[in-house]
C-alpha cells in the first residue's frame, strides 16, 4: 500500500505522514520546503520519520516535478501542498499563490487522471465560504464567497477538481476549519498565543477579539483525511472538517492564559483585510459518509499545543491509529 502525500513536511502533512506510516502504509512524501517560514522547522517536523523504511522524501515543487513518474504505479494520493496565509495573498505575492495552489493542483490532477489513480483527496479550506449569511456552513447549501485571494485559489482548486471528477477521476476536497495543535505554523494565532504566554512577543489582536472560529485539532483533521482516502464508498466532492469547538479569539486568549497560569500579553491593532468574522462547520456529511467525528476538546488540544510550545509535549494526542 503506497500513498503519495504532498506537503508532507508541513503542519498537517507531517502528522498525517506519521499516522499513515503507523497504519502500515508506505508514504512517498513530497515537499518544496519553501521559505514562507523557516524551512528548518519543516525539516524538524519530519525528524520522527528519520530512518523509517516506509517513508521516502522527494524534495521539489509540483510545478516542476515529473508527477506522472511519481504516480506511475497508481498510488493513493493526498494533496496538501499549497501556499498558505490569507494576508500575504494580497498584492504582488499573489503570483506565488497562483503557482503553488492553482497550477500545482492542476498538474497533480492531470497526472492522477492520466496514470489511472483511483482517488485524489485534497486540502480545501473554510476560507471558500467567506462571511456566510448563516451558520453553520453546509457544503451543498452555503455559497462560496471567499474574501481573500488565498480563498479564491482554494475555491479555484475545487473547480479544477470538479473538472477532473467529471472526467472520471474521483476527487474529494476537505474544507478544513482552523486546524491547530503541535507543529502549527509560527505565523498562526495559536502558536503566537502560546509563545506570548511563554515570554515571547505580545500577541497582536487584530480587531476587537470577538471574531470566532470553528477550531479543529490536528489529529482529528488527520483522522478525517485518512478515512477519506481509505473509504470504499463513492464520496461527495467536498466535505467540511470542523472540530465543533467554536470560540471567540477573546475566549481562546483566556484559555491559553489559564493553561499557562499567567495572562497573555496583548497588543491591539485594527482588523485586517481578508479576515472573516466567523467560521462554523456543519459536519453531518463527513460524520455520515466517513464514520468520523472529532474527539479532542479545545481545552485538551490547546493544552497539548502549549506543552509542545514549551518543549514538554506528550505524544498521546498527536498520533492515533486507525479505528
Amino acid at each position: 500500500m503506497r500513498v503519495v502525500l504532498t506537503g508532507c513536511a508541513g503542519f498537517i502533512g507531517s502528522h498525517l505522514a506519521e499516522r499513515l506510516v503507523a497504519d502500515g502504509w508506505h508514504v512517498t512524501g513530497v515537499d518544496a520546503f519553501t521559505d514562507y517560514y523557516d524551512p528548518a522547522l519543516k525539516h524538524a517536523n519530519l525528524l520522527p520519520l528519520a530512518g523509517e523504511r516506509r517513508f521516502d522524501l522527494v524534495e521539489g515543487n509540483l510545478v516542476d516535478l515529473d508527477i506522472p513518474a511519481l504516480l506511475a504505479d497508481r498510488p493513493a494520493v493526498i494533496h496538501l501542498a499549497a501556499q498558505a496565509g490569507v494576508r500575504a495573498s494580497f498584492g504582488e505575492g499573489f503570483d506565488r499563490y497562483v503557482r503553488d495552489n492553482v497550477l500545482a493542483s492542476q498538474r497533480m490532477l492531470e497526472a492522477a487522471q492520466a496514470t489511472g489513480c483511483r482517488r485524489v483527496v485534497y486540502a480545501s479550506s473554510s476560507s471558500v465560504y467567506g462571511d456566510a449569511a448563516a451558520y453553520p456552513c453546509v457544503e451543498a447549501a452555503t455559497p462560496r464567497s471567499p474574501r481573500s485571494p488565498y480563498g479564491v485559489t482554494k475555491s479555484m482548486g475545487e473547480d479544477l477538481a470538479a473538472v477532473y471528477r467529471a472526467g472520471g477521476l474521483e476527487t474529494v476536497g476537505l474544507r478544513y476549519f482552523t486546524v491547530y495543535g503541535p507543529r502549527q505554523r509560527p505565523d498562526m494565532a495559536m502558536t503566537r498565543l502560546c509563545r506570548a504566554a511563554l515570554g515571547g512577543p505580545s500577541f497582536p489582536v487584530m480587531g476587537d477579539g470577538s471574531q470566532s472560529r470553528d477550531f479543529t485539532y490536528v489529529a482529528d483533521a488527520v483522522d478525517a483525511t485518512v478515512r477519506a482516502m481509505r473509504s470504499d464508498r463513492d464520496l461527495p466532492p467536498v466535505l467540511n472538517v470542523g472540530g465543533g469547538q467554536e470560540a471567540t479569539l477573546r475566549q481562546v486568549i483566556d484559555l491559553v492564559g489559564s493553561i499557562a497560569g499567567t495572562p497573555v500579553p496583548l497588543e491591539w491593532g485594527p482588523a485586517q483585510r481578508g479576515d472573516v468574522r466567523r467560521t462554523g462547520a456543519d459536519t453531518s456529511l463527513a460524520r455520515e459518509v466517513l464514520g468520523w467525528s472529532p474527539t479532542t476538546t479545545l481545552a485538551e488540544g490547546l493544552a497539548a499545543q502549549f506543552a509542545w510550545a514549551a518543549g514538554t509535549a506528550e505524544p498521546s494526542l498527536e498520533l492515533r491509529a486507525s479505528a
